[in-house]
C-alpha cells in the first residue's frame, strides 16, 4: 500500500510529509501530524538550544508502542538543503567511526526531523565549529533521575542543595523537567578542555552525596539508586547527550522536557505538578515565553573541580 503523502512548502523549502493520519501515541490518539504540528509551533524556542548542535535523533516509525532507535547519521534520509556536521565518535574524536551529524538549524530541517518520527532530539553540550569541529563544552548539565518509589519531587529537593552549591561558584542554574521521571539542570560555562564539566559535575554530585547518602547517590551502579537521586554527572562528557529543552519524549503521552522556574521547583510536592503535555507547553510558552532565553548568554568560567 502506498503511503500518504502531502507535499509542503516551508520557508522556501520543499517537503514530502508522509503518513498524517498516523497514531504515534495510541493512549493519547496523539498522530504523527500533531507531532510535525506541535515542532513547527514551538520552532521559535526550541530552535535556539538545537542550533549548531550536533543532534541525535530516537525514532519510532512505528510509534511509542514500537521499539525506537538512535540515530546520529543523516545521510540516508537527508535532502540535499539539511546541513551536516561529519563529526568522529569518541570523548575526543578519535574514533574511526565518523557520522553526519543533522544540525537542526531551521524550521524545514525540524519538520523534516518530525516527518521522520524523530520525537526526541538528543543534544550534547558543545556547538560545532565554523569549520565542522566540535567546541568544548558551553554547557554543564545535571540528569538528576529518581530510583523508586522516589520521584521528581525529590529530584526538586536535591536540584534546590545543587543551585544552592554552584551559586557558591558563581554559577546560576536552570532547571527543566526531562519529560520522563526526572529533572534536568543546566548552567551556561566557558571552559578550556572537554574534560571541564564532567570533572566538576563529577566533584558536585560526590558531594551531595556524600551529605546525605541515604537520599542521594552519585554512583553508576543501578542496584544503588532505589529510593534515591542518582546525580548523573556522565552526561557531561563529550561523546553523550541529553533531550533538548522542548522535545517530545517518546513515552505513553506525548509529555515534553520542560523548562520550569525555581518557584515552581520549590512548590512541588507531587510529580503530576510537572508533567507537562504538548498542548501545556504551548499554552506556557505563550504565556510565559522561553524560560531559558537567556540560558547561553553571560556563561561564566567554570572552576576547577574541588
Amino acid at each position: 500500500m502506498a503511503e500518504d503523502r502531502v507535499t509542503v512548502q516551508v520557508d522556501g523549502r520543499r517537503l514530502s510529509l508522509s503518513n498524517l493520519d498516523k497514531v504515534l501515541y495510541p493512549e493519547a490518539g496523539f498522530t504523527k501530524g500533531q507531532v510535525i504540528d506541535y515542532y513547527a509551533r514551538i520552532a521559535p524556542v526550541i530552535l535556539p538550544h538545537l542550533r549548531n548542535r550536533a543532534l541525535t535523533f530516537r525514532r519510532w516509525p512505528g510509534g511509542v508502542q514500537s521499539n525506537p532507535f538512535y540515530e546520529k547519521d543523516a545521510g540516508r534520509h537527508a535532502p540535499d538543503w539539511v546541513k551536516t556536521a561529519r563529526i568522529a565518535g569518541g570523548g575526543r574524536g578519535q574514533s574511526s567511526d565518523v557520522n553526519a551529524y543533522p544540525l537542526v538549524n531551521d524550521v524545514p530541517t525540524l519538520i523534516w526531523a518530525a516527518n521522520l518520527a524523530a520525537l526526541e532530539l538528543h543534544v550534547p553540550q558543545w556547538t560545532v565549529g565554523p569549520r565542522g569541529a566540535r567546541r568544548n563544552p558551553d554547557l554543564l548539565v545535571f540528569d538528576l533521575d529518581p530510583g523508586e518509589p522516589a520521584t521528581i519531587v525529590e529530584c526538586c529537593r536535591v536540584a534546590e542543595r545543587l543551585r544552592d552549591l554552584l551559586a557558591a561558584d558563581g554559577l546560576r542554574l536552570y532547571p527543566k523537567t526531562s519529560g520522563s521521571k526526572g529533572l534536568q539542570l543546566y548552567a551556561p560555562v566557558k571552559t578550556a578542555t572537554p574534560e571541564d564539566t564532567s570533572a566538576y559535575a563529577k566533584a558536585a554530585a560526590k558531594k551531595l552525596a556524600a551529605e546525605t547518602p541515604d537520599e542521594v547517590t552519585a554512583a553508576m551502579t543501578k542496584s544503588l539508586r532505589p529510593g534515591k537521586v542518582f546525580i548523573d554527572w556522565s552526561q557531561n562528557n563529550p561523546h553523550k547527550t541529553t533531550v533538548a529543552p522542548y522535545s517530545l519524549r517518546g513515552r505513553a503521552e506525548p509529555t515534553v522536557s520542560t523548562p520550569v522556574t525555581w518557584d515552581e521547583v520549590a512548590a512541588c510536592r507531587r510529580p503530576v505538578q510537572l508533567k507537562f503535555l504538548s498542548d501545556d507547553v504551548l499554552d506556557r510558552v505563550e504565556e510565559m515565553g522561553d524560560l531559558l532565553e537567556d540560558l547561553h548568554e553571560n556563561p561564566v568560567k567554570l572552576p576547577r573541580a574541588r
